[in-house]
C-alpha cells in the first residue's frame, strides 16, 4: 500500500514521501529510547512484591499503583497530542524522559505509600508526553512504511518492559529497594539520545515548513469514522485489561499456585513480556502488506482459546499459553494506532494521544478493580474470569473496509 504524504492541520508533514526510504537511525534512536522509557516503568510492575512486603499493602493497593501511573498518562497524553498537532514541541521528548526519571528516583528512596504514588504519577507524567511525539516522529520517519515504522517504535517498548522484571530479579531483588536509583543512568541515555531525535525533528520541521499544505480529505463520512474509532477503542479495552491482569498480577498467581520464588516468577513474567516483543515485530509490517483489518481480527480473537485454557493449566502448560497469548495478542497495537491514523488523516498527535492513553487508562483502571476482585476472591477466580475478554475481538468485523490510496 502507498500512501502520498500527509500534513497536520497547521501544515506539518506527518510522514516522509512515500518513495523515500525510512529514517532508519531516527526510528532505532526512537525505538531505543521507548526501550528505555517502558524498561524504567515496568520496574514499578516488578517491584510489587517488594513493595507489597516493605509496605504491607494490600492487592487493592497495589493495584492503586498502577492505576495512579497509568491514569496520569492517560488523562494526559489525549491533550498533548491536541496541542503538539497544532504547535509542535520537538524538544518535549527530553523533557518526558526527565520527568521519568525523577519519578524512578523518587521510587527507590519513598518512605511510604504515599510517595509510591507520587514517583508513579511522574512516570506516568513522562509516559504522557513521550509517546504521542514519539509516535508523530515514528511516522514521520517511516517513508511511507507507516505499520513497519510503528512496530519499530512499538517494539522497543514491548523490549523494555520484557527486560524490567529480568533487571529486577538480578538487580532490585537482591540489593533492595534503593537499587533501583543505579537506573537513572539509563535514564540519562534515554535523554541524549533524544535530544538527537529532537533536533532531527526540529530541522525537519524548519526544512519542510514552506512545503504546500495539501488537503487531508478522511477516508469516510464522520458517522463511519467515529463508529470506528468506537469500536478500535472497545478492542483496546479488551486487549489492556486483559494485560493488566497479566502484568500486575501474574508473579503473585505463579507464586499462589505454583509456590514459585519471587525471581522465579518473575522470570517467567519475562517470558510473556518477551514473547508481547516478539509478536509486536509482525503486526505493523504483515498490516503494510494484507491490511490492518485482518490483522486486528486475528490477534485479539485469536487469544480467546488459550485465554479460556490458562487458569486450569499446569506450570509448564501456563508458561507456553502466556507465551502464545504474548505473540499473538501484541500484534494488534501497531496495527490498530496506523488504522486509525489512516482513519484521521492530519491528526496524528490527537490520534496516538487519545489510543495510547485509553490504553494507559484501561490497563491501570483493571488493574485496580482486578486488584479489589483479587483481594475479595482470590487471583486464580480474577484469572478465570478475564479469561473471557479476548471474545470481545468478533466486534472487528463491524470495521469498515481499508481504503487502498494510490
Amino acid at each position: 500500500m502507498t500512501i502520498s504524504a500527509t500534513t497536520s492541520d497547521t501544515g506539518q508533514p506527518t510522514t516522509l514521501p512515500a518513495k523515500s526510504k525510512p529514517a532508519f537511525g531516527i526510528l532505532g534512536a526512537i525505538s531505543s529510547a521507548h526501550m528505555i522509557n517502558d524498561m524504567m516503568q515496568s520496574l514499578i510492575l516488578a517491584m510489587y512484591p517488594i513493595l507489597k512486603g516493605e509496605f504491607s499493602l494490600s492487592f487493592s493497593q497495589v493495584g492503586l499503583i498502577t492505576l495512579t501511573y497509568q491514569l496520569t498518562a492517560s488523562l494526559l497524553q489525549p491533550l498533548v497530542g491536541v496541542f503538539t498537532d497544532r504547535r509542535p514541541q520537538p524538544y518535549s521528548l527530553p523533557f518526558g524522559m526527565t520527568s521519568t526519571l525523577i519519578g524512578l528516583i523518587l521510587l527507590a528512596f519513598a518512605p511510604s505509600f504515599g510517595f509510591v504514588l507520587l514517583a508513579a504519577a511522574f512516570v506516568g507524567i513522562g509516559s504522557s508526553i513521550f509517546h504521542p511525539e514519539s509516535s508523530r516522529i515514528a511516522r514521520l520517519a517511516s517513508g511511507g512504511r507507516h505499520g513497519f515504522a510503528q512496530s519499530v517504535f512499538q517494539v522497543g517498548g514491548n523490549m523494555g518492559t520484557a527486560i524490567g522484571p529480568l533487571l529486577a530479579a538480578i538487580v532490585i531483588v537482591p540489593f533492595g529497594q534503593r537499587s533501583v536509583a543505579w537506573f537513572g543512568l539509563a535514564a540519562i541515555l534515554g535523554i541524549g539520545l533524544l535530544l538527537q531525535v529532537s533536533r532531527w525533528y526540529a530541522a525537519h520541521h524548519i526544512a519542510s515548513a514552506g512545503n504546500r499544505k495539501p488537503v487531508n480529505v478522511a477516508p469516510y463520512p464522520r458517522k463511519v469514522v467515529m463508529g470506528a474509532i468506537a469500536i478500535l477503542l472497545i478492542l483496546i479495552f479488551s486487549k489492556y485489561f486483559y494485560v493488566a491482569g497479566i502484568s500486575s498480577f501474574y508473579t503473585f498467581y505463579l507464586m499462589e499456585r505454583f509456590g514459585l520464588t519471587v525471581q522465579n516468577a518473575q522470570l517467567h513474567l519475562f517470558f510473556f513480556l518477551f514473547a508481547s516483543a516478539l509478536g509486536t515485530v509482525l503486526g505493523g509490517p504483515v498490516g503494510d502488506r494484507i491490511g490492518r483489518k485482518p490483522v486486528i481480527w486475528v490477534s485479539i480473537l485469536g487469544v480467546a482459546p488459550f485465554a479460556l485454557m490458562l487458569p486450569y493449566a499446569n506450570l509448564f502448560w501456563t508458561t507456553a499459553l502466556t507465551i502464545v497469548i504474548g505473540l499473538v495478542l501484541s500484534s494488534a497495537f501497531s496495527a490498530i494506532l496506523v488504522y486509525a491514523q489512516e482513519l484521521m488523516p492530519g491528526k496524528v498527535g490527537m490520534v496516538s494521544g487519545l489510543f495510547f492513553g485509553f490504553a494507559f487508562g484501561m490497563g491501570g483502571l483493571g488493574a485496580a478493580v482486578l486488584g479489589i476482585f483479587a483481594d475479595r476472591t482470590s487471583i486464580a477466580f480474577v484469572y478465570q474470569t478475564i479469561a473471557y475478554l479476548p471474545l470481545l475481538g468478533v466486534v472487528a468485523a463491524l470495521l469498515p473496509r481499508e481504503v487502498r490510496r494510490a
